[in-house]
């Protein structure tokens, strides 16, 4: 299961010949593999490219019709090791994930493979999750393609140029014998868009033949004296094949309707919103015609330096736009332009910040003050007025706060009000967080974590602290976390150690902050994969004897749980498996099912809940201890009353935890429970019938009396 289904989508994979395709990137990359002829995918699920990862699953069946691999991995590193056999077989490979932190995950095994080469085209599709819109700290893909010498493409969002690039990947790895870095960001990902498609070519060499006609070369290990020469060979041989190749097929592109003095060098992936800055300053049009000259680099890394040189003949100065920090694009450009004795001027982060996500307004206001500097002639006089979208008034008012949050009726949200009220019992809690959904306990109304180290790293991010002090450590991790990197780094090495913290693992069935992709534990049915094996037997397996198992939404269970592991005299580490389903994966689960019976006229019961106005004091303890969505404030009837009461919208789950909550807190008496039923059967509606007739009637006594 995964957040949203392609199984229609995958369908235009099918288009051949001149046929048109049109949809998003993640299907048009798709589509781009299978036209280069790729024999194996694989790779690991995280936004911004989860998606490919679901698409890649729906589409198993066209994959296995053409003879291609298809495998997700446990992690990036697993995803990064399948490239290992392109090393020594004429066999293209692609693999996916989220970067920066996932090739943080995969450096090994990209190093490794970056040394020893390739002979088959070798690909890793990036989701570039960098900005505005990043979930991960602010760094960019570019220093490990330097780091490691491995190609890195940053391509025009374009459809029909992106999978175009895709195919010419594949070809400069196979040229240079070097894996290359593709770069999708955030928004490209999700561009809308057509293309005119090409047949699908099944694999030349595919795994069965590997395996037929095995390959060993020994200056492919890496292994002294081999590794000497892989390094020789990537400055003296790859690195110029790749100069060469790049040159010859124009992957970079210059867009110039003169010759103005002046010129801009810009990453491809940030064609549109510089173009959409020169077309606001009256220097180009919607069509992508530009009054001053701009070199895109759809390969961003290695530079091609005879094009630089040709772009900057005859120029005063270049402005370079190039995301993030540090700049390698701007200080590379300067020192060859002046090793070749070029008095021209690079600037870059001078008129455009150094750090942060290059937005429209940010590129508009750099390229007013580089082009004002050098051709001032050329701005309008004055700049052109932008009409705002909303009134001034409202356009002055501070934007309200939004935090990310849980989502209605989260399993974990009950967990983290367990946590702060055990902690009105033994103190300020050291919390080690985790990557995933339980990362937002970090954030109000919980405030519980210190910090968060990586995917399945909460415990071992609390390894100093264990048997340091009068209270136990406390760390966090998730399912999905546990199986990537947490049974080695946070358990197995508890137990070598003998931690004497406690680690809770939530175990919601899913990798549900990726989308909601099947893990080994999974227990629904994971179609071709097998899933069912419980984190328990793991975690048993490693050699943990402490462990308790406990629902979430048991809210006192789980406090006495809580209560037992910080208080017991027993040593070691302490696992509780805190369990309950995510609750977008039940509803997307139970949904089609509840649609047919809804359709059908069938009986359907639901769950909601609701707080008694009359009754509800306005403490709040419920917003506070919860956080959940549904919960929210409005006036109180009562004229004696000025604090407004508590009120549960529309969007309720009926997951019980707020009324929960509030009776572990204050016990609270406001809270009520309804069942909401569709299509009842015939007695209860004669029983509904014959209540509101009593009720009726009571009433009508009431105010007789009064």
């Amino acid at each position: 299961m995964a957040e949203r289904s392609f199984k229609k989508e995958v369908e235009l994979l099918r288009l051949g010949d001149g046929q048109v395709f049109e949809g998003e990137t993640i299907l048009a990359v798709t589509k781009a593999l299978l036209q280069s002829g790729v024999g194996y995918v694989g790779g690991y699920q995280g936004a911004p490219v989860s998606h490919l990862m679901d698409v890649l699953a729906d589409a198993e069946g066209i994959l296995s019709e053409l003879g291609v691999t298809f495998e997700p991995g446990a992690s990036e590193a697993t995803a990064a090791a399948m490239l290992a056999t392109s090393i020594n077989y004429p066999i293209r490979g692609a693999v996916t994930w989220k970067s920066t932190v996932g090739t943080n995950v995969a450096s090994d095994a990209l190093s490794n493979l970056a040394s020893a080469g390739v002979t088959g085209g070798a690909l890793i599709l990036l989701g570039e999750d960098y900005g505005e819109g990043s979930s991960i700290m602010q760094e960019r893909t570019h220093a490990f393609a330097m780091k490691s010498q491995m190609w890195l493409f940053d391509p025009r969002p374009e459809q029909t140029l992106i999978v175009d690039l895709v195919e010419q990947a594949f070809r400069l790895s196979e040229a240079s014998h070097t894996p290359v870095l593709f770069m999708l960001r955030i928004r490209a990902c999700h561009l809308r868009g057509r293309f005119v498609a090409r047949a699908n070519v099944a694999p030349v060499f595919t795994a069965a033949d590997a395996l037929a006609h095995p390959v060993r070369t020994y200056d492919r290990i890496i292994l002294p004296p081999s590794t000497y020469a892989q390094e020789r060979e990537k400055i003296e041989d790859r690195w110029p094949a790749a100069i060469e190749y790049l040159e010859r097929h124009g992957l970079n592109e210059t867009h110039s309707v003169d010759a103005a003095d002046v010129g801009i060098v810009l990453q491809g992936g940030l064609y549109n919103a510089v173009l959409r800055a020169l077309e606001r300053l009256g220097l180009a049009d919607v069509f992508g015609h530009s009054t001053i000259p701009l070199y895109v680099m759809n390969v961003t890394y290695p530079i091609v330096p005879s094009e630089i040189s040709r772009f900057a003949q005859g120029k005063r100065a270049l402005l370079v736009v190039e995301e993030g920090q540090p700049a390698y694009l701007e200080p590379a450009i300067a020192a060859q332009l002046a090793g070749e004795g070029l008095t021209l001027r690079v600037e870059g982060k001078g008129p455009l910040p150094r750090a942060g996500e290059y937005t429209g307004a940010v590129l508009l206001q750099g390229l007013t003050a580089f082009l004002g500097r050098y051709v001032p002639a050329r701005l309008p006089q004055p700049p052109a007025p932008t009409r705002p979208l909303l009134p001034k008034a409202q356009l002055a008012q501070p934007m309200p706060p939004r935090p990310s949050g849980l989502c209605t009726g989260c399993p974990e949200r009950p967990l983290f009000t367990a946590m702060r009220l055990i902690e009105r019992e033994v103190g300020k809690l050291h919390v080690s967080a985790d990557i995933g959904c339980h990362s937002f306990a970090t954030l109000p109304p919980f405030d519980l974590g210190a910090s968060i180290m990586g995917y399945g790293l909460g415990a071992a991010g609390a390894a100093a602290l264990n048997g340091r002090g009068l209270r136990r450590p406390v760390a966090l991790m998730g399912d999905g976390g546990f199986w990537h990197n947490g049974l080695t780094s946070g358990i197995a090495n508890a137990v070598f150690n003998q931690h004497d913290g406690v680690t809770i693992i939530v175990d919601n069935g899913y990798s549900a902050a990726t989308g909601g992709q099947y893990i080994p534990s999974s227990r629904a049915d994971a179609g071709q994969r097998e899933a069912g094996h419980p984190i328990e037997a793991a975690v048993r397996g490693v050699g943990v004897r402490w462990l308790r198992r406990v629902s979430t939404y048991d809210l006192r269970g789980m406090m006495q749980t809580l209560r037992a592991a910080l208080k017991t005299p027993e040593r070691g580490p302490k696992v509780i498996l805190a369990e309950g389903e995510c609750q977008l994966n039940r509803q997307r689960r139970l949904a089609p099912g509840l649609r047919a019976d809804l359709e059908a006229g069938r009986r359907v019961q639901r769950q909601r809940f609701g707080v008694d106005a009359a009754v509800c004091t306005g403490d709040r303890s419920c917003i506070r201890l919860s956080g959940c969505p549904s919960l929210t404030v409005k006036p109180s009837t009562d004229p004696l009353r000025r604090l407004p009461v508590t009120h549960v919208d529309q969007s309720c789950v009926g997951c019980g935890v707020c009324g929960e909550v509030a009776h572990a807190a204050v016990l609270c008496p406001s809270f009520y429970r309804t069942d909401v039923v569709t299509h009842p059967s015939w007695f209860e509606r004669l029983l509904d019938r014959g209540q509101r007739a009593v009720l009726k009637a009571l009433g009508a006594r009431h105010l007789e009396l009064a």
